[in-house]
């Protein structure tokens, strides 16, 4: 039985319905029965519905939020977090507006976005979140992330205005077809490095670890834990550097990785 399950949300725990199916939270209460820990592992924030799967989930365990950038204990309310310096926060905003990409800032547990684009209000319903336009001043907590989010033809130009001392990702949702997510955060900062801060907190080795997920954001973990799991969906190069794949999404693929994750060591 492997001690830690991971999961990413958007195309892993969250299809086209917009929310974790009964399957999934079934396999879920399985695993937690069996004493193993499971750990939300996601670019979003710590806010919304969002919050409230991570806490469900595991309300005893570490969850991993903005690609690395925050990791939050339900059960202790403690929060670690891996802020962006200012210079950086400023030279995205910078690059958005000279490409007209809708830009994003987050602390652990809130965000702000300085625009009324269609892709901005979008995000914000997708967040199961209300959608204010804020300026940047008004975040209260230091930022972790920021995202430009873009057509997918803009995805690689996106990636590549990530600052010196920073590294960009790009995830996508099934509930925002067309639309990238690209999230800037602190070099060396990562799902990767996320999963393997909860695995030694448990003191448990990353041979065994289960990382299940589906995009480009996803991939760093999944080629760093023994058990990197892609689901039907996912991209071409997740399923490649997958030890094996599980059903789509829709089909609660998720939820079949959990109950497999009780026969392997």
């Amino acid at each position: 039985m492997l001690p830690l399950i991971c999961l990413d949300v958007d195309g892993t725990l969250v299809g086209s319905a917009g929310a974790p199916s009964e399957g999934l939270w079934a396999a879920a209460d399985r695993a937690r029965d069996r004493g193993q820990r499971l750990t939300l592992c996601t670019a979003r924030l710590a806010a919304g519905p969002t919050r409230e799967w991570a806490a469900r989930l595991d309300p005893d365990g570490w969850h991993v939020f903005h690609t690395g950038g925050a990791r939050w204990h339900p059960g202790s309310g403690e929060v670690r977090t891996t802020p962006l310096p200012a210079e950086a926060v400023d030279r995205c905003a910078v690059a958005a507006a000279d490409r007209g990409w809708v830009f994003e800032a987050y602390s652990w547990d809130d965000y702000v976005v300085d625009s009324d684009a269609r892709l901005a209000r979008e995000h914000a319903d997708l967040l199961g979140l209300p959608f204010v336009r804020r300026r940047l001043g008004t975040l209260s907590d230091p930022v972790v992330r920021v995202q430009f989010v873009v057509p997918v033809a803009d995805a690689p130009d996106a990636l590549a205005a990530a600052p010196a001392g920073t590294v960009g990702s790009a995830a996508t949702s099934p509930l925002m077809p067309g639309a990238v997510f690209v999230s800037i955060t602190v070099e060396g900062v990562s799902k990767a490095a996320g999963v393997a801060a909860v695995a030694a907190d448990l003191g448990v080795g990353l041979e065994r670890v289960m990382m299940v997920g589906d995009g480009h954001n996803d991939l760093s973990a999944i080629e760093t834990v023994g058990w990197g799991v892609a689901m039907g969906n996912a991209d071409p190069e997740v399923v490649g550097a997958a030890r094996f794949a599980v059903a789509d999404v829709d089909d609660d693929g998720a939820a079949d990785a959990i109950d497999r994750s009780a026969l392997l060591g």
